[in-house]
């Protein structure tokens, strides 16, 4: 029996509309396209009265238990964030704080922020990739980087960051399936037995 893929997007962005919101979903849509899933976004924007309902888990509201939950059983994971003083917003990390410790272990994750300019790109290298490592995710080998010239009213218009999107897609996405069918055979003899 065949499971479907689920491709969940998370933008750190604390406000709505959002270009960050908007490139996560260009993304997370592109990849569950390609693999056949379904896709899921979370906007974090939303998230954030559930977040601060309590400092433990437990506490927290349901919006966040949710989103939480979604993240944990995702199949691929694509994350992204604004540029906050050279680094993910204190909303994306407040989220990640409550992500168990062991959930995203070869979890395949793409990474995507967006910055005022391309000051900001190494974000994703020097910030980002750290704290997936930190879960022992497979962090994709291309992060995405998206400057304010990309988007027209909160949407994905630049054919420079379409390709970029496409040459990540191309790249990850033989090793997106390999990690894919690992983690399903190691999950199957658990199912059966």
């Amino acid at each position: 029996m065949s499971e479907t893929i689920r491709v969940v997007g998370v933008s750190g962005s604390p406000t709505d509309p959002s270009r960050t919101s908007a490139l996560v979903r260009r993304v997370t849509e592109a990849f569950a396209e390609r693999l056949d899933g379904r896709a899921e976004v979370i906007e974090l924007a939303n998230v954030l009265p559930a977040l601060a309902a309590g400092g433990y888990r437990p506490n927290l509201g349901p919006a966040a238990q949710e989103a939480l939950d979604a993240v944990e059983t995702a199949d691929v994971l694509v994350v992204g964030s604004p540029a906050y003083r050279a680094t993910y917003s204190g909303l994306f990390k407040l989220f990640f704080d409550y992500v168990g410790q062991y959930a995203l272990v070869d979890t395949p994750i793409v990474l995507t922020a967006t910055g005022g300019s391309d000051r900001h790109a190494l974000l994703v290298e020097h910030q980002m990739r750290p704290l997936f490592g930190f879960f022992q995710a497979l962090t994709l080998p291309l992060g995405i980087f998206a400057n304010e010239r990309d988007f027209t009213d909160y949407q994905v218009t630049s054919d420079d960051l379409e390709e970029r999107i496409a040459t990540s897609l191309t790249r990850a996405l033989p090793l997106v399936r390999s990690q894919l069918a690992a983690n399903r055979a190691t999950r199957e003899p658990a199912l059966l037995g």
